[in-house]
């Protein structure tokens, strides 16, 4: 059973970047499960569970994104693990 679960929003320049494709392969080399995806209003918003340590990286690596983006914010919202995913995917 994953110890940490993060639902985030990121902001800025963070897509047509390759903002979910990057995110995608950052997860699944932290062994995240979860997803990541495109909001109409131009944020990219993911869910991230795994170990502690794994999804702080994975909230750090989402504040500057991939060498594209020009990530403005990060908002964090902090769950408890439910252990319901199975992968990590890209929508």
């Amino acid at each position: 059973m994953p110890d940490s679960r993060v639902h985030v929003f990121i902001e800025g320049n963070v897509q047509d970047v390759h903002f979910r494709d990057n995110a995608h392969e950052t997860a699944r080399a932290h062994d995240l499960t979860g997803w990541i995806r495109n909001l109409e209003d131009g944020r990219v918003e993911g869910v991230f569970e795994g170990t502690e340590e794994d999804v702080e990286a994975m909230i750090e690596w989402c504040r500057t994104g991939p060498v594209k983006a020009d990530v403005e914010g990060v908002e964090i919202e902090e769950g408890d693990p439910q252990g319901d995913l199975e992968d990590f995917e890209k929508h």
